[in-house]
């Protein structure tokens, strides 16, 4: 396995039949499903912008636009609930919670709450020089 391939074969057949497929329509050319989605995760795992991500996963445009479509389409949503299921079956999801109570106060001025103190006028100058 490169650096570049980032699912396995068994990974990658999980939710494979969940990703869109050639049409066969005219048009652009398909990009490879597999090459879009190891090309999303290299760009998560790695925290890079879209137009960093390497070239051996495809054009960068292509890679987001893949993204953003999955995403206005739900598609990640039932992946995400496929692996769940998957890893739930085979045991390997421990459903603990941790919560922290931890309160960390801000400075009063730290909010975005509008101040009223009477205006820049009387706060600068004197009522007859303003005048």
């Amino acid at each position: 396995m490169s650096r570049f391939q980032l699912l396995s074969d068994s990974q990658w057949s999980l939710i494979e039949d969940l990703l869109p497929v050639r049409t066969g329509k005219r048009g652009r050319p398909f990009q490879d499903a597999r090459s879009m989605v190891e090309g999303i995760i290299y760009r998560y795992r790695c925290g890079i912008a879209w137009r960093d991500v390497p070239e051996v996963f495809g054009p960068w445009q292509s890679i987001w636009t893949w993204h953003r479509r999955m995403s206005a389409h739900g598609t990640w949503d039932v992946v995400l609930a496929r692996l769940l299921a998957t890893a739930e079956s085979a045991g390997v999801i421990d459903w603990a919670v941790s919560v922290d109570s931890t309160i960390a106060r801000a400075h009063r001025h730290a909010t975005n709450v509008a101040r009223h103190t009477g205006g820049w006028v009387e706060l600068q100058q004197s009522p007859r020089r303003a005048a």
